[in-house]
């Protein structure tokens, strides 16, 4: 533990924004890879409610489950469900509206990630210059002839484009895979809601045939 400790103080002082990047970045994977678990958004209950409506009557027990819980889905399909007599085109609009709101809340934190895994790199390129400035300024100073001197720049310069990438990658890396994610969960929800909708309809067309 010691030894990790001495390698990151030999990075100087650049290593203190790329720590705050590192904590961060951490945070928001953690935050994301529990809050865009499938059953936590696709809700197991609200699912089987909705694919498994067969009369009208039944839009009212979805309604209930929906109730019961909060998330996306549960959001979505009652907004639907509530304003179902409304003219299409304006149902339509509403469900999108609220289709909006909720990818924003899916992809909360995203951003954060992204920006981390963006300006990592451009951390650690910032304290690899400042490495090498003071390379020189100790080699302009006492010439090269002084190896533990020499070194100390070198070093600096060395473990902060190392820590930058570190940091960078496996943050981009995250930040695309939770983006596609999310991404492919509203196209679950959207599935989902328009399934519902068609049923409704083919409902409201058999009511007016009979």
């Amino acid at each position: 533990m010691e030894a990790i400790w001495q390698f990151l103080v030999k990075g100087g002082i650049t290593m203190i924004p790329l720590g705050l990047c590192s904590i961060v970045g951490l945070a928001v994977v953690i935050e994301k890879a529990i809050s865009l678990r499938t059953k936590r958004i696709l809700i197991p209950e609200v699912m089987a409610v909705a694919e498994n409506l067969t009369s009208p009557k039944d839009a009212t027990l979805v309604l209930a489950v929906c109730e019961k819980h909060s998330g996306p889905l549960p959001n979505i399909i009652r907004t639907a469900l509530v304003h179902r007599n409304l003219p299409r085109e304006e149902m339509k609009e509403l469900i999108i509206d609220q289709g909006r709101q909720e990818v924003r809340v899916l992809e909360r934190g995203l951003i954060t990630l992204e920006t981390v895994a963006a300006i990592s790199p451009l951390l650690g390129l910032f304290g690899t210059v400042l490495g090498i400035f003071k390379l020189f300024e100790v080699i302009g100073r006492i010439g090269v002839g002084h190896v533990t001197e020499v070194s100390g720049g070198i070093a600096e310069a060395i473990i902060t484009t190392i820590a930058g990438l570190a940091i960078g990658i496996p943050a981009l890396v995250a930040f695309n895979y939770f983006t596609s994610r999310a991404e492919n969960l509203v196209l679950d929800i959207e599935r989902c809601t328009s399934e519902l909708l068609l049923k409704l309809k083919h409902f409201e067309a058999d009511r007016a045939i009979s």
